[in-house]
């Protein structure tokens, strides 16, 4: 397959079918499920649900930032921005600090790699940093998930994260940061307490 062939697979939109059926999967799951038509619907559907003053996490997603996600929660004013805090401590000294302020929101704004059609999520990471958020560690988790991330198994989507969302964020990476990426952990949620994940789930490409 060639990496035209690839990209086109990872990055193309599913049909309304399959967009409800994945949606009603999800739900039978114990995620909570909303459709929007684009990320600024997204931002705004985010925003409508964190009450202003609750403390909030936005984990490196390029979907938050391209949806204004992140300019919103730490730039705003309205929020206790989690990722702000951890800014001003010492990594070499106050590690774990920091790990309980980015593990313990109330919110925990992300994105995932992949979704199946049967409704489990795939999160990959170097580190691993916000998985226990997602995991169990945040008193609330919103997802902002581009269409074109719906797969048909976990075969496929553990084959998204490494020829498709690894290859991006690699090259992503080595231009901020001087540095290659890898896959660490991959992370499967496959069934939720009702109410705690809620996925805002858009019909345009958006993230890796």
């Amino acid at each position: 397959m060639s990496l035209t062939e690839t990209s086109d697979r990872f990055t193309a939109l599913p049909d309304e079918h399959t967009l409800a059926a994945t949606v009603v999967a999800l739900e039978e799951h114990g995620f909570s499920v909303e459709v929007v038509d684009d990320l600024d619907a997204a931002r705004q559907a985010v925003l409508a649900r964190i009450p202003h003053g609750a403390s909030v996490m936005t984990n490196t997603s390029m979907t938050l930032t391209q949806a204004g996600i992140d300019d919103a929660i730490n730039d705003g004013g309205s929020y206790d921005s989690a990722r702000n805090k951890m800014a001003k401590l010492d990594f070499a000294t106050q590690l774990q600090e920091m790990k309980e302020i980015g593990g313990q929101p109330d919110y925990a704004l992300g994105s995932v790699h992949a979704i199946t059609r049967d409704g489990t999520l795939v999160i990959a990471s170097a580190s691993g940093s916000q998985l226990a958020s997602y995991a169990w560690g945040a008193a609330n988790v919103i997802f902002v998930v581009g269409a074109q991330k719906l797969v048909p198994t976990l075969e496929a989507a553990r084959e998204r994260i490494y020829q498709h969302s690894l290859v991006l964020e690699d090259a992503r990476a080595v231009a901020a940061y001087g540095q290659h990426s890898y896959v660490g952990k991959i992370m499967e949620i496959h069934q939720e307490l009702p109410g705690r994940i809620h996925i805002v789930l858009v019909r345009e490409p958006a993230g890796f």
